[in-house]
């Protein structure tokens, strides 16, 4: 759809109208999902990648599973290559793919481009209005957003394709400003601070821009939970700072990027009033607590994506936003939207997401298929089985299959959801984990999940002394015999040695795979590792991504450090101040 035909969708947006239509496609989703195959099989028929493989301008599901087979990145490779180095011939898309997005690198390692054009925009605003009309019938809102949202620089590759962010293709484009203010939901920084090539700067003047208009705030968010989080640790850092600037009406010396500052000062003029009220706000709270709703006292709740990955700073989240209820936001990825949360009142780990059938075809890999693999992605020579949108059964587990409208089909997302019930005919996804296996030596098999209920419970072993862990990763160190996993806290005080080392033990006997448990009893998996890291150590790796071109809300922490990833594990085995090894496994 064109730039032009989105904006004049924008203006047009009606609430009700938004709720009625997802209801009556979710009613038919079946139905719909053959006719969004159809239309994106349709638009694409003359891609090179369709017609090698046979499909002949058929559009049907049955036709389209037994031609195209289930692939991965890696088998994409060399099309979306050709197309960076800018061939313009119908490679896997019937018009010339000229943008590409950059996923974040933290799951693999490396960097991956997906292909980006004006119809998944369409998409981004099809989720945006579905999630916004929901949410808004729980939380009325009619001012001002906190959002800490940041845009890398576009780049353009050797063959002239524009190339960016996810995150950034859908702020730079012409329709992402116009449909916020449809919405209702301005940001109050201005551009200036959202397209800051300094992260940084830009987080800074966001906070500064905050309390500015604290009184219009109506809703805090990012586009993940991690953003808030570190949003406000800075806060605790630079609070003193901002109270001075809005005191003087100057800006810190520290923000040095000309546009910025240019801005900024439209917006700071002195108020000692204000700089005296936030200072009494902040010295009368008790460790914080309950920070937001005392900066923005209108504020109604706070949003962002806050399952996955993202559960592990649900916690801290708490803490900062007190009673504000928080609010978990879409399910997507790099390659392309999925699903939108529309019970907003529901707490984040209990969140479910409903497919939007509109969007893209879906396929789902069943739990038992994936146990054939081993979870592995990289062994396709026989596709395992798929089934539809509509064929899929409360209880169970399923890798996702997307086929977009940007050139990926039958395309491998790796994430694996849980089917909790049904919106309509249309099913509600609970995210479970990433399918590749995250920490394994021998035949034992730690996800990302486990890991995090690991650290969930050794954790609470540092309450009394009221030190918490800010952050964390872990790898497998196979470099002597036998293999052992290392976990990297970074904490936010002084624990106890005999503190870290009960933790230590408790994160050993908190993996309770059978295959781990039963490895570590035979010494064929060595005694776990706690490696504690000087403060700041997970800024460095944050300032890392960023100087690879990922922009601050995109940032994942990796969870896990692949071998190929020797720069992160450099930072961390660099600031390392202490390790402990648990004791005899019994």
């Amino acid at each position: 759809m064109a730039v032009k035909k989105m904006l004049e969708k924008v203006e047009e947006f009606d609430m009700d109208k938004v709720i009625e239509e997802f209801e009556r496609l979710t009613k038919d989703a079946e139905g719909v999902q053959r006719e969004t195959l159809k239309r994106i099989l349709e638009e694409n028929a003359s891609a090179e990648y369709l017609q090698s493989l046979g499909l002949n301008g058929r559009t049907d599901p049955e036709s389209f599973k037994s031609c195209i087979p289930l692939v991965t990145h890696k088998e994409l490779e060399p099309f979306i290559n050709r197309m960076i180095d800018g061939d313009a011939s119908p490679i896997l898309t019937g018009k010339p793919i000229t943008a590409m997005s950059l996923s974040s690198g933290t799951t693999s390692g490396k960097q991956k481009y997906v292909p980006w054009n004006d119809e998944l925009f369409e998409t981004t605003l099809q989720i945006y209005h579905t999630a916004f009309a929901h949410r808004n019938r729980e939380f009325p809102i009619n001012g001002k957003a906190l959002s800490f949202i940041y845009s890398s620089k576009h780049f353009k590759t050797k063959g002239g394709v524009t190339a960016g962010t996810a995150t950034t293709n859908v702020f730079r484009n012409p329709g992402f400003k116009p449909s916020m203010k449809a919405l209702k939901s301005s940001c109050c920084s201005p551009d200036e601070v959202i397209f800051g090539p300094d992260f940084h700067q830009s987080l800074y003047c966001h906070l500064l821009c905050g309390l500015i208009f604290r009184e219009e705030v109506q809703l805090v968010s990012s586009t993940f939970a991690h953003s808030i989080i570190y949003a406000f640790r800075t806060f605790e850092q630079v609070w003193e700072e901002l109270c001075a600037d809005i005191r003087e009406g100057v800006l810190n010396r520290s923000i040095v990027v000309p546009s910025i500052r240019t801005a900024m000062s439209k917006l700071l003029k002195p108020d000692p009033e204000l700089a005296n009220l936030i200072k009494r706000k902040c010295l009368g709270l008790s460790n914080w607590y309950g920070l937001i709703p005392e900066l923005f006292p209108n504020a109604k709740y706070v949003y962002g994506i806050m399952t996955g990955s993202m559960e592990p700073y649900l916690k801290k989240l708490r803490h900062y936003a007190g009673v504000l209820p928080l609010v978990t936001s879409d399910y997507g990825s790099s390659e392309g939207w999925i699903a939108t949360n529309v019970n907003p009142r529901v707490p984040p780990e209990l969140a479910t997401y409903a497919v939007l059938p509109q969007i893209g075809y879906f396929e789902f890999i069943p739990q038992s298929e994936l146990e054939e693999t081993k979870g592995d992605t990289s062994f396709l020579s026989v596709d395992p089985q798929t089934v539809g949108l509509t064929e899929v059964k409360i209880g169970e587990e399923y890798e996702i299959v997307i086929t977009n409208p940007a050139g990926l089909y039958r395309y491998r997302l790796g994430d694996v959801v849980k089917v909790m019930g049904f919106h309509n005919s249309s099913p509600k996804l609970k995210f479970v984990r990433r399918n590749n296996l995250l920490l394994t030596i021998n035949i034992d098999k730690n996800t990302e999940n486990d890991l995090q209920l690991a650290v969930e419970t050794a954790s609470k072993l540092l309450a009394e002394e009221k030190v918490e862990v800010v952050d964390y990763t872990s790898h497998v160190d196979v470099s002597k015999e036998p293999g052992h996993y290392v976990i990297f806290w970074e904490i936010n005080g002084e624990a106890s040695e005999e503190a870290l080392g009960e933790c230590c033990n408790c994160l050993d006997k908190s993996f309770v795979d059978a295959g781990y448990t039963s490895s570590r009893k035979v010494n064929c998996i060595g005694p776990l590792e706690l490696r504690v890291v000087r403060r700041g150590t997970f800024r460095k790796i944050l300032d890392h991504y960023l100087a690879l071109g990922n922009t601050g809300n995109q940032f994942k922490t990796p969870r896990c450090i692949s071998p190929a990833n020797t720069k992160v594990r450099q930072i961390l085995c660099d600031n390392v101040v202490n390790n402990y090894f648990s004791v005899a496994f019994n």
